[in-house]
């Protein structure tokens, strides 16, 4: 805690202090009000305006303090200034000391609190960024809850000072009005309890019902505004209409008829999307590929000698093609027939917010889910028309492996991709925009991975503008400015991977008033609806992760909260989000990292344990490598692990469950694992952690106490 809070602490209990010793908390009694009410009258009539801003100030001070007796000053308030004045004057009071309470309570113990409670304060956030005024006004409505409570309760949220005041001001309204209205009795009031009836209380409880009846009207309103225009059926064809047929339209239609909703699919082109027939499956294989011919060409370390590895490239992706050749049945159009799924191979345009037309035919459906994907983003780069271009989808039409291949985009894939191909053989060049690969990642990942791909012969180019294509009679060159100079570099084929653009061209968006974000994915609210109710998304043209098990996750929302989102709806938490990067060795990461951590200003402290100290690393010759997990200061719970190892996505779980379920380091010290694993260094980071937090207080005491049962010490 810094000096400035420690101080203004300080002056705050000595002055709740000082209220206490001085004796002031037993004026403020209704026996005593009532004996000096003839007292304060006569000074008022005396010196009005100068009671009056001694009893505002007064009022102010107290409110800000959370001191017990604002009610009985506003019954006197009442009793001196009247019903119009009084409330005039405690309206203003109470609402400017209620707000500076909120604002002592958001700076002396926001921070601290928000870094110890960062998960759940972020939930609440979430509710308040939505809904704060609201839970504002119903609590300042309704007399049971205290005052000064709610004060202190709503500064440790993210709810804007302005809106704290006027919702303040609005909501305390009725409350004191009743109680300044009774303050013109204060002589025959026999107790505060009899201000406030039952049937009061329950009328200002209705009143707190209605904004939240007013926003269900005024949102029913909306929804019927953005229907306008448009007839509804009136009977459907169908419960759900999905649109794609990859990851994420797969699961929302293994979903709906898995609890016996009529389910359309609609895919123009190859069941299995990107996924299956142009992404992770064919990369996976091509990885794999490049893995065997590196084991090859590296098999001396353990003592085996073998030549340089001969590639067949032809029977390379041969390989790649057979992956997905295996995996098909279980994407197929006869797979979700069976499932009871209706397959339509057409293209789909939304004519109505519950029509689709195929072909010649006019579908009918309760909801639409949009699941159409993402294509690869080709920068407009000069003279990239001309060039032999390369992308995720015509890459694997490829005969013969490129000699010379330059790779636009140090992402995931692009860093996957670099890998493979130079391992394969191939005379690769990395060009990256920003200062190091994989920029989502934290400093020290992107570093090991460019070291690692530097040592297996990528001519690696971070801080690189690509400037233009260029071609001569030598072939094609790609223009960089790198380091301050123009750099040119030669290329048999130029492969992109700068990011994926949304699918949403010709699905009739635009006539239905459906927009977009500025990333050029689908504007949706965090149930995934667009603004027309009934129409949902899921997959790559949701955002913001293009990743087929995130694609998955959003499938399932979908797909309940267009069945069974009139009972209850579930907004997507992308908290647990694992993410795999497959060069060798992983990059894998869940949760927060330092730099994002930083960014939101999150507290964390850093536990690392080298992959050199693992037993299995060192007999499998993969020591390179880390774990980084981040947790609360202090605490065990974590906040986010990353590793960078061998398989590393294949134990990445063990971190994602324990963040989802809430175990700590703890638990995972405590638990059993098999050995020799690469696994049990998720374990033995614990133990790292451990020792850093280890009780030496306690420590001492026992060194002590052996020492005296030893006889060394009487």
């Amino acid at each position: 805690m810094n000096r400035q809070r420690l101080l203004i602490i300080t002056l705050l209990l000595l002055a709740v202090l000082g209220f206490y010793v001085s004796g002031a908390h037993t004026f403020f009694t209704l026996e005593t009000l009532q004996t000096y009410r003839s007292d304060f009258q006569a000074a008022f009539q005396q010196s009005p305006w100068q009671v009056a801003g001694i009893f505002f100030a007064v009022y102010v001070v107290m409110t800000t303090l959370s001191l017990p007796g604002a009610t009985l000053l506003t019954l006197l308030g009442g009793a001196l200034f009247g019903l119009g004045w009084g409330l005039l004057i405690i309206s203003f009071a109470s609402t400017i000391g209620a707000t500076l309470a909120f604002l002592l309570s958001r700076f002396l113990f926001r921070q601290p609190i928000e870094k110890r409670f960062p998960r759940q304060f972020d939930t609440v956030n979430r509710g308040v960024d939505k809904d704060g005024a609201f839970y504002l006004f119903t609590l300042r409505l309704v007399p049971i809850f205290p005052f000064f409570m709610i004060n202190l309760v709503m500064g440790l949220t993210r709810l804007k000072t302005v809106t704290f005041y006027w919702v303040s001001q609005l909501g305390m309204l009725p409350g004191t009005v009743v109680y300044v209205n009774a303050g013109g009795q204060l002589g025959e009031l026999e107790s505060l309890g009899g201000i406030i009836s039952p049937g009061l209380l329950a009328s200002f409880a209705l009143l707190a019902v209605f904004p939240w009846i007013a926003r269900r009207i005024a949102l029913l309103v909306q929804k019927r505004n953005a229907y306008r225009g448009f007839k509804r059926p009136s009977r459907f064809d169908y419960d759900i209409v999905v649109i794609g047929g990859g990851s994420a339209g797969l699961v929302t239609s293994y979903i709906g008829s898995a609890v016996k909703a009529k389910v359309a699919l609609v895919e123009k082109h190859k069941m299995g999307g990107d996924c299956l027939n142009t992404g992770c499956v064919p990369s996976k294989a091509l990885i794999r590929a490049a893995h065997a011919a590196h084991e090859v060409r590296t098999a001396h370390r353990f003592g085996v000698n073998a030549s340089e590895p001969e590639i067949d490239f032809t029977k390379v992706m041969g390989h790649v093609h057979q992956a997905i050749t295996d995996i098909e049945p279980h994407d197929s159009v006869e797979r979700y027939t069976k499932l009871g799924v209706e397959v339509y191979q057409e293209h789909a345009t939304l004519i109505s917010p519950w029509e689709i037309n195929i072909g010649d035919k006019t579908l009918t459906a309760r909801h639409i889910v949009l699941a159409t994907g993402a294509r690869p983003r080709v920068p407009s780069l000069p003279g990239i028309e001309h060039a032999p271009l390369l992308t995720s989808e015509n890459l694997w039409s490829l005969t013969e492996l490129p000699k010379r291949l330059v790779v636009l985009g140090g992402g995931a894939i692009g860093c996957e991709l670099s890998q493979s191909f130079a391992r394969l053989g191939s005379q690769v060049t990395l060009v990256e925009g920003i200062p190091q690969l994989l920029g989502r990642e934290d400093q020290d990942v992107g570093e090991h991975v460019e070291r690692t791909l530097t040592q297996e012969g990528v001519n690696v180019m971070t801080g690189a503008n690509a400037l233009e294509v260029s071609q001569d009679g030598s072939g094609h060159q790609l223009v960089v400015e790198h380091n301050g100079q123009r750099t040119t570099i030669e290329f048999d084929y130029l492969l992109v991977s700068v990011g994926r653009q949304a699918n949403l061209e010709g699905l009739g968006l635009e006539a239905l008033g459906i927009t977009t974000t500025n990333t050029g994915t689908l504007e949706l609210n965090e149930r995934l609806q667009t603004r027309l109710p009934n129409i949902w998304a899921c997959g790559d043209l949701a955002g913001p992760y293009q990743l087929t098990h995130a694609a998955a996750h959003q499938a399932w929302h979908a797909a309940v909260n267009a069945l069974f989102g009139e009972l209850k709806s579930f907004a997507v938490d992308y908290r647990f989000m694992p993410a795999v990067t497959y060069i060798q060795p992983e990059v894998a990461r869940v949760g927060l990292n330092e730099k994002e951590a930083i960014a939101k200003g999150v507290a964390f402290e850093v536990t690392r344990y080298a992959m050199s100290e693992s037993d299995r690393a060192i007999a499998e010759g993969a020591t390179e490598g880390f774990i980084k997990v981040l947790t609360v200061p202090g605490k065990d719970k974590i906040l986010g692990a990353t590793i960078v190892a061998e398989n590393a996505g294949e134990w990445l779980g063990e971190f994602t469950i324990a963040m989802k379920h809430g175990l700590g380091l703890n638990k995972l010290l405590g638990t059993i694992h098999p050995y020799p694993t690469l696994g049990e260094a998720a374990k033995a980071t614990a133990g790292v952690w451990k020792n850093a937090h280890k009780p030496e207080r306690i420590l001492t005491l026992l060194e002590r106490y052996f020492r005296w049962r030893r006889g060394a010490e009487k």
